[in-house]
């Protein structure tokens, strides 16, 4: 078991407003943050780790890393850490860079194995591609075999075919090693397929906490779909008016009215649903 309570002044998106976490994360859970930038998601990452200072308390298991008397050292924490910069080592091969964390070969042909990176293990970061080093980042977090494993991001920057590969991978690993995880993310898709229990942070303050299907399935009423979108133009043909609009990856033609047409804004987010029809699929 995990015990936060994380207190601290910041300076957010809508201007300075206090961090204030009261939390018990169980071990095992794979517990994915989100919420809209400047909510206090990395800055509470950042504080779990013991890498920036607040008035906070936090026990992991019997361990105390922090209170007002005592802050446990980085090093000390059994964390292991994986964000958008991988970090690696350029003048090291990939097994080295897995090497210099622990020299424990064995476990580090195994993670090589898991995450498919067996017949790379030999060459240096800058021969490898983007997907490959975040595998290799991903490999060296478990090197410790660590008690908490936290994650900011860190498939952001990958194609979606990538991304969803190690998506995989990383649940693979949470598992084989029974490792309580940590995850910002704002893909709801990555966060559905791999969160037991995702938290919503708004101005510092948790607003919801659930399971991800209860968070993320945003239909009421006799709605079929719902999505969350951004207006990206406002067409006229003939006398019709129609919206293109950005879901994830695709894009949607939208047939609004006039008086839609007036007050809709280019670039402005908004949620469309769908109510009485049968989608097919192909």
């Amino acid at each position: 078991m995990i015990n936060i309570d994380i207190n601290k002044k910041l300076h957010g998106s809508d201007g300075f407003m206090d961090l204030n976490i009261n939390l018990d994360i169980k071990q095992g859970e794979f517990l994915v943050l989100t919420g809209k930038s400047g909510s206090g998601k990395t800055t509470f990452l950042r504080i779990l780790a013991g890498l920036e200072k607040s008035n906070s308390k936090i026990k992991v298991g019997q361990e105390l890393w922090q209170d007002d008397k005592y802050i446990m050292p980085v090093q000390k924490r059994n964390i292991g850490f994986v964000f958008q910069d991988y970090a690696l080592f350029s003048n090291m091969s990939v097994l080295d860079n897995l090497l210099f964390v622990k020299k424990d070969k064995k476990l580090a042909n195994k993670l090589l194995d898991l995450t498919e990176l067996s017949s790379l293990k030999n060459r240096l970061p800058h021969n490898l591609s983007g997907g490959q080093k975040q595998r290799v980042s991903l490999c060296r977090a478990f090197m410790n075999r660590p008690k908490l494993l936290i994650m900011d991001e860190p498939l952001s920057a990958l194609d979606p075919s990538i991304r969803k590969k190690l998506q995989e991978e990383i649940l693979q690993l949470h598992k084989e090693f029974n490792t309580t995880t940590i995850m910002v993310s704002h893909d709801t898709s990555e966060i559905y397929r791999l969160a037991t229990r995702v938290i919503v942070l708004d101005l510092g303050k948790i607003i919801q906490d659930g399971k991800a299907k209860e968070i993320l399935l945003q239909t009421s009423k006799n709605q079929k779909f719902s999505f969350e979108s951004e207006i990206l133009n406002i067409l006229k043909v003939d006398e019709i008016y129609i919206a293109i609009i950005a879901i994830e990856q695709q894009l949607v033609e939208v047939l609004i009215s006039y008086d839609e047409s007036k007050k809709l804004k280019i670039g402005q987010k908004i949620r469309v649903s769908t109510k009485d029809f049968h989608p097919s699929i192909a």
